[in-house]
């Protein structure tokens, strides 16, 4: 059994693909950094936001949204200056636009609660034996993306949500020839 081709070779990958990437995560505030993360990595691998995801959670107040909601444009200014993470206006300012959308999300149903019904709250089990078979993105990325973004959400596409839900285990991606897909498959809430 090999690893998803996409880990590797560094060491922080290896460890991501092993114990992060695909484990559903069922938490509100940690979804919420998550597609948030994956926002700021449109246009740019995923191995430059995991390098600087520590820099990225001490700079974002370790991405409590009720925090970040209160922000405004001398924290925006602020986090421009900030070389350890990725200095785009157009993503930190949404981040704190979107801080406030998932309050809304939170206290209407809980973030958690919205995002899972679109999977019935069961993980999707994909059976994919090679990269070439995994999507870019799907019909419900595409649905998610679009409910989101009427929701006041941005940065949010269904690229950018497919890779989302493959990180917080909403859909189980790993190929089947490697041995973190028996063992995430195992990981169904009951």
């Amino acid at each position: 059994m090999e690893r998803c081709g996409w880990a590797g070779p560094e060491q922080i990958y290896l460890e991501y693909h092993d114990t992060d990437w695909g484990v559903p995560e069922y938490d509100s505030r940690a979804l919420w950094e998550k597609l948030i993360l994956d926002g700021f990595q449109a246009g740019l691998s995923w191995i430059t936001i995991l390098k600087k995801r520590e820099n990225f959670r001490e700079a974002f107040a370790g991405f409590d949204p009720d925090v970040i909601a209160t922000w405004g444009p001398d924290d925006v200014d602020r986090l421009l200056g900030n070389a350890g993470i990725i200095r785009h206006r157009g993503k930190i300012e949404a981040t704190l636009s979107n801080a406030r959308v998932w309050q809304k999300i939170e206290a209407r149903e809980g973030f958690d609660t919205y995002l899972w019904n679109y999977v019935g709250g069961t993980p999707v089990q994909n059976s994919w034996k090679t990269l070439a078979e995994v999507p870019a993105f799907t019909a419900l990325s595409e649905q998610i993306s679009k409910d989101l973004k009427k929701e006041g959400f941005r940065f949010c596409g269904p690229t950018i949500v497919y890779a989302f839900m493959q990180a917080v285990g909403m859909v189980n991606d790993h190929l089947t020839t490697c041995p973190r897909h028996t063992e995430v498959k195992a990981l169904i809430r009951r």
